[in-house]
């Protein structure tokens, strides 16, 4: 989800390895063992979990997180925990990263502190504060001067135990006096309207004589105001800290007159006294992407170059190419090359083009696509891409079953455990593995038609190139479906979204025995024992020497290298996309009102004594198929409704005005529309993504829709008295119904013009190198030897367009930094006030201000 800045998008998006925990304080108790696991937190919204691991103190997570963040925010946290059964999880401690800092540790590995977690640090949300201070001549003729405090509103304040009753405690803070005032309590909002002012009288010294209205030195220095954030609590514990802010009244300057926006920020002292090495600590590796991206028109000198690369001969001097050539990692520049291929429909002639190239600097047919080259990674990002679905359906049913049933298969002497039968493990690994062999070699018809291009491709240069052999049509193609998909989505299903979490010790070691015999099955290899190094899986090995593998392999690796044969699209079986719980209520549509209306639904009265309230809302488990939406009572049982994907007509945000309540989005059906409430922002998120794009092509689909919920006579967001009244804003449109090719082409090329920024440097040596072998006949430089260069001349020609084109590029972003610099105001709604920002402000205010006697 994109934010628009002046006609250019923002995209924020985050990927983190969480990796381990280590040194955690010991249970106060017998056991001293821990249950922990580990949250992320958009500020104070959690929006990830790892699983638990129990009974450690250097738990390992070996888990990865990627989503597109929907909103702004100010802190990225991860949250250790430890699982109580009978009361509310404890916090051991946190890790809270500033925006601003992530690029410190972009990419990188990091060992960061845990930190104590406390209720009056732990704080989030902004607050409008406007101060002015005045003369008032009293009735003995004396001059007072009065402070006149106004609380506007308070923005994004956290929820706490699942309410947030705010209110504001206003104080005059000074030497000699601490005069404290508060406003009345907003109730179930994290957004209050306050709009109410307090007085304050602000003494002056019996010198001051100046009729210049002005604030002395000496009595600023001394006041400022101070404005905490409550929530209003019934526990007996008290009224709940959410945020403060310290205005000293300096900023008032000769103006008198101050209104700004302000960062809350925590009570001082607020932290708990514990020494920080106590706590332990976690590492994490966060990759923080932002993306600026412009009209497209900008971008199509760079594009045409890359969408060109599959015709440049050779294909070494293309534009694409050569991102690979300088790009530390090959997979940087796979990523957005193949998503922009895929999104504009050439990614089949690239792969091609290069997977052509590479097979004819390979030497020996057993080497053949084994290194990892731009060809190898392009190909492993386009089956991620584009075979997700295939995978699903091809594997999650039996990996689900493995890592429900927790049967031992372990078949190594020496790690077997005293209670397990070593025969009885061989046969529980064997079926196993004769299952998942099975529904591969079966599923040839659901291959999608682009991997079956691309393995078509493959096989024909792997056969031209090396005639003699008459097995590499077959290994060309094998190394990448058993090697590169099958396999590697077996030993870590959570990276391939087959399971939401890593696989426990027992099942993980369970899938990676599986693991290493299909991708030996797979493989065609002459001799199969001596592809293991342990006697025991060369023995186990035993169970599938015979032909009848060997034949179903080849048969199933024909069948998807036939080009075009199979479309996906074809696809009966149910696919499951996503599922969870969330909170719903359904508003019915007035059967005899639904006749003949279009672009329109009528809502009635829900069963209950409120039109619309907490006790419509029931927490049910959703499952989404590419044929229904389902919803349960709880996970695995019956559904309780279902409802076709012709059915939805509409799929939007529901404005919090509603129901005072965030995440909120509306299923919008012929007969009845469902409100549901997701648990954060990147949940729903998801949820209306997917939606959408699995119901997109529905005739029937409605072009305007409510954003608001119809309460007290009238539709909230247009004001309309009529609940028939069509909808007041246009629907969201122009998403593509292939849910796996859902592909930014503008965002992708934004990307590869920041791989080529960074790596400027290395085109220049290019050149250089380019420059080098068309004077120099002799043996290649060392310094150029790490780059492929067939044509000088041609690769010399490409090299300058692309310099032209990211040089073009850089003038935009820098002449849209400056303007943003320029019209960047320091405490305005979108850049409040905060702990470092202060002195920015006051340098900004006195630069700007234009007040004369």
């Amino acid at each position: 989800m994109a934010v628009e800045e002046e006609g250019l998008r923002v995209f924020q998006s985050v990927k983190i390895k969480i990796g381990e925990a280590k040194n955690l304080p010991p249970y106060p108790g017998p056991n001293r063992m821990r249950d922990c696991y580990c949250t992320v937190n958009l500020d104070q919204e959690e929006v990830f979990r790892t699983k638990i691991v129990e009974k450690s103190l250097c738990p390992f997570y070996g888990e990865d997180f990627y989503c597109e963040i929907p909103r702004s925010f100010r802190h990225l946290s991860f949250y250790i925990f430890d699982r109580d059964v009978f009361r509310r999880d404890s916090s051991i401690g946190k890790v809270a990263v500033k925006k601003e800092d992530l690029q410190k540790y972009h990419g990188k590995d990091t060992w960061f502190q845990l930190q104590p977690v406390s209720a009056d640090s732990e704080v989030q949300g902004k607050v409008h504060l406007e101060l002015r201070l005045s003369e008032v001549i009293t009735d003995s003729g004396v001059i007072s001067h009065k402070l006149a405090t106004r609380v506007l509103e308070c923005q994004g304040l956290p929820i706490v135990n699942g309410q947030c009753d705010p209110y504001a405690a206003v104080s005059l803070l000074g030497p000699s006096r601490s005069d404290a005032k508060k406003t009345k309590v907003k109730r179930k909002t994290n957004n209050p309207q306050y709009e109410e002012v307090f007085y304050f009288e602000v003494t002056r010294p019996l010198s001051y004589t100046k009729r210049q209205f002005d604030v002395e030195e000496e009595d600023v220095d001394k006041l400022a105001l101070r404005v905490d954030l409550w929530n209003a609590s019934n526990l007996k514990f008290g009224d709940e800290f959410l945020g403060g802010v310290r205005v000293p009244l300096r900023v008032l300057g000769q103006v008198g007159v101050h209104d700004a926006w302000y960062y809350l920020q925590p009570r001082e002292n607020g932290g708990k006294s514990v020494k920080v090495e106590e706590l332990g600590s976690l590492r994490l590796n966060i990759v923080y992407t932002e993306d600026h991206v412009f009209p497209s028109e900008h971008y199509t000198p760079l594009r045409d170059l890359l969408l060109y690369s599959a015709m440049v001969q050779p294909v070494s001097a293309s534009t694409a190419h050569t991102l690979g050539e300088v790009c530390r990692e090959k997979q940087e520049a796979a990523i957005p090359l193949v998503r922009l291929f895929l999104h504009y429909g050439k990614i089949v002639p690239f792969i091609s083009a290069i997977a052509h190239a590479e097979v004819n600097r390979t030497q020996d047919p057993n080497t053949i696509f084994r290194g990892n080259s731009l060809t190898s990674k392009c190909i492993d990002e386009t089956m991620k891409l584009a075979g997700m679905h295939y995978l699903q359906v091809t594997l999650k049913p039996i990996i689900d079953e493995i890592c429900t049933e927790h049967k031992p298969c372990e078949i190594d002497p020496v790690k077997l455990k005293e209670s397990e039968n070593l025969d009885t493990n061989r046969e529980n690994l064997r079926q196993y593995v004769d299952r998942i062999f099975n529904v591969i070699t079966t599923s040839g018809v659901r291959c999608p038609t682009v991997m079956c291009d691309i393995f078509f491709s493959l096989r024909e240069s792997a056969a031209t190139r090396f005639q003699v052999d008459q097995d590499v049509r077959y290994t060309a193609v094998s190394s990448f479906i058993f090697l590169r998909f099958f396999a590697p989505a077996i030993l870590s299903p959570n990276l391939f979204h087959l399971r939401p979490h890593h696989p426990d010790p027992g099942t993980s070691r369970t899938l990676t025995l599986i693991s290493k015999t299909i991708q030996t099955l797979g493989s065609l290899a002459k001799s199969k024992s001596a592809n293991f190094k342990e006697s025991y899986m060369a023995a186990f090995y035993d169970y599938f020497n015979e032909q009848k593998y060997a034949d179903a392999v080849k048969n199933f690796l024909d069948l998807i290298s036939t080009s075009g044969k199979w479309d996906q699209k074809s696809i009966e079986t149910p696919i499951m996309l996503k599922e969870g719980s969330v909170k719903l209520t359904i508003k019915r549509v007035d059967g005899k009102g639904s006749k003949g209306t279009k672009g329109r639904f009528m809502i009635k009265r829900a069963q209950g004594r409120n039109r619309f309230g907490m006790k419509n809302f029931k927490k049910r488990w959703f499952r989404l198929t590419n044929h229904e939406f389902t919803y349960h009572k709880t996970k695995g049982e019956g559904a309780l409704c279902s409802i076709p994907i012709d059915n939805i007509l509409a799929v939007e945000r529901l404005e919090e005005e509603s129901f005072k309540m965030k995440n909120m989005f509306q299923v919008i059906q012929p007969e009845r529309a469902l409100y549901i409430q997701a648990n954060n922002c990147v949940e729903a998120r998801d949820w209306i993504d997917i939606l959408t794009k699995v119901s997109q092509c529905n005739r029937k689909r409605l072009s305007t829709y409510h954003p608001s919920a119809y309460l007290n006579g009238h539709w909230l967001c247009c004001k309309v008295s009529a609940d028939t009244a069509t909808g007041c804003t246009p629907c969201t449109g122009g998403l593509p119904a292939n849910i796996q090719l859902d592909v930014d082409g503008d965002r992708e090329t934004e990307r590869i013009y920041s791989l080529f920024s960074t790596y400027m440097t290395k085109l220049i040596k290019m050149q250089e190198a380019c420059g080098s072998k068309s004077v120099y006949d002799g043996p290649e430089q060392e310094e150029y030897s790490s780059f492929v260069i067939d044509d000088p001349q041609e690769t010399y020609k490409t090299l300058k367009l692309i310099v032209s084109a990211v040089q073009t590029l850089e003038q935009q972003h820098t002449k849209y930094k400056r303007d943003k610099f320029k019209k960047t105001k320091i405490g305005s709604q979108e850049h409040p006030i905060g702990d470092k920002s202060f002195q920015c402000y006051i340098r900004q205010q006195s630069e700007s201000s234009t007040y004369s006697i």
